[in-house]
């Protein structure tokens, strides 16, 4: 059975892309060298996945939300918030919660008010942080110098300091290969500076652009690999498109040459551009509705998969995925780690 029984716009993933997308990322960052980020595709089920598929039990999150999600699922064997949250209260309730499973819980901070917030949050249960270090993102992230003392913060806080992370996601999507590389270098320098200071056994950065560049860190944060995008992809990676977004034809208009199917702007990722219609141009999109000029023929009530050009946020805005092999229809998986 395929997919044409469900509804469109319907995210669809291709579990035999993923499974070869898991191999080549774990053929240069095998087990906890890849902490893999859900934040890109916001499923447990496909967490639990990559965890068997690869051995690695190191997940990565974004939101409070995503985290506890991940412990409800039973994923909780290193789970790092490599965000600051401010919500004491509930990231408390979180620990708790953890807690009471013996799931281990990381959190990011940069700054006297966050340690507090990790401080106070701490009574419910153990929790570790690291260090948030600016690497060159306009982001969060303290400055190098200021990392020993926010350390000390936490340390003297009762907290454990695990070690540093950095983010370089100015140049993750660089389609120059050498100029990544450079700016890699020079960012974690940054980190390492940084690191002297802190201490710890962990060290922590990276993203799907920049995952074979980095000889220094322990682990790469890498989550946009497991599915991809057509922004990831003109950079030449080892990795294949693995998720689509699958959509009617509702209206062809013989006359003006072009084609309207049922996925728009609230279907796609739009910060990285237009998605793809694979053999045929994408005219725009309006908010129900993908204007295409097709290269050949498109009948009404046709079906076609389309490319985003982010993966993250295209994800967010779905409930669930079609999971097939091939044409097969396998499953279906909630991305249950959407919302806040």
């Amino acid at each position: 059975m395929g997919t044409t029984h469900l509804t469109t716009p319907l995210v669809v993933i291709d579990l035999d892309v993923v499974d070869a997308n898991l191999d080549a990322m774990a053929a240069v960052r095998p087990g906890d060298a890849l902490r893999s980020h859900v934040k890109a595709h916001k499923c447990t089920r496909l967490a639990a996945h990559v965890a068997e598929r690869t051995g690695s039990r190191s997940f990565c999150c974004a939101t409070l939300r995503e985290v506890e999600g991940m412990v409800e699922a039973g994923l909780g064997h290193d789970l790092l918030l490599a965000n600051e949250t401010l919500d004491a209260v509930r990231l408390r309730r979180l620990v708790a919660s953890a807690a009471s499973v013996g799931a281990r819980v990381t959190v990011a901070v940069d700054s006297a008010a966050t340690v507090e917030v990790a401080a106070v949050a701490s009574s419910g249960g153990p929790l570790a942080v690291l260090v948030d270090v600016n690497v060159g993102l306009p982001r969060c992230g303290c400055a190098p110098s200021d990392a020993g003392a926010i350390a000390d913060l936490a340390r003297a806080a009762g907290l454990h300091v695990r070690g540093v992370m950095g983010y370089e996601g100015h140049v993750v999507g660089n389609p120059d290969r050498s100029w990544r590389s450079e700016q890699v270098a020079a960012c974690m320098e940054r980190l390492r500076e940084a690191h002297g200071r802190v201490g710890g056994e962990v060290t922590s950065a990276g993203g799907t652009g920049t995952f074979d560049l980095h000889d220094w860190v322990g682990e790469v944060q890498a989550g946009s690999y497991v599915l991809m995008d057509t922004a990831y992809e003109q950079l030449g990676l080892p990795f294949r498109q693995a998720a689509f977004i699958e959509s009617t034809v509702v209206s062809v208009n013989e006359h003006d040459g072009y084609v309207v199917a049922d996925a728009g702007l609230k279907s796609f990722g739009m910060d990285h551009g237009d998605p793809m219609v694979v053999g045929h141009r994408t005219f725009f999109l309006s908010d129900e509705h993908i204007t295409i000029v097709p290269s050949s023929p498109l009948r009404v009530g046709e079906r076609m998969r389309i490319v985003p050009a982010h993966i993250d946020p295209t994800m967010a805005l779905h409930t669930h995925a079609a999971i097939v092999r091939g044409d097969d229809l396998v499953d279906v998986w909630p991305i249950d780690l959407r919302h806040w």
